[in-house]
């Protein structure tokens, strides 16, 4: 399978969430049994053998692979997501949008500092999400730190904003 045929698999939908934002819906690739598992392999290939005992996923499309990508990696899987639906203590981390502000959480119980984590994000736009989510898992004195997309958007320049300690990989750029 291509990166053309993966990228060819996105749709493209103008003016969501609000206008002048060019969403790239991910649901269209995830559907197709074969790229799916193409996708699903070659992010798990890129980290195997680094140790990774917890995937990390932000709400809620980084549940899709992040969810199968624990389970492929033999790691446990943390959700992060938005206030008020996590049932117990959280750490909370607000953040900027490209469209508006937001916040995320993460029980207070549920890494270590041991712990090797991964954070995966279906898509890197500018940064903000995930920089929220790295800002969560250090509060639990985590020093190895990883951040996994599907999907780059590269002219948002999303991956300057994340710290340089913290490796950077997507499989699909879009320029």
């Amino acid at each position: 399978m291509t990166t053309e045929e993966i990228k060819n698999s996105i749709r493209n939908i103008p003016d969501f969430p609000k206008e002048g934002i060019q969403f790239k819906d991910v649901s269209t690739a995830f559907k197709d049994k074969h790229i799916f598992r193409h996708i699903l392999s070659e992010i798990a290939t890129h980290y195997e053998n680094l140790g990774i005992t917890k995937v990390v996923g932000i709400e809620s499309r980084g549940f899709i692979l992040g969810s199968s990508l624990a389970g492929k990696l033999h790691a446990g899987f943390i959700p992060i997501r938005k206030p008020g639906k996590l049932p117990a203590d959280t750490y909370v981390q607000s953040y900027d949008l490209e469209y508006g502000s937001d916040s995320l959480e993460i029980h207070t119980d549920a890494l270590d500092r041991e712990d090797v984590v991964l954070i995966h994000d279906d898509l890197l736009a500018t940064g903000g999400t995930v920089n929220a989510a790295v800002e969560l898992v250090r509060r639990f004195g985590v020093t190895k730190i990883y951040v996994n997309f599907f999907v780059e958007l590269e002219f948002l320049e999303g991956r300057d904003r994340i710290s340089s300690e913290v490796p950077v990989w997507s499989l699909i750029h879009f320029q």
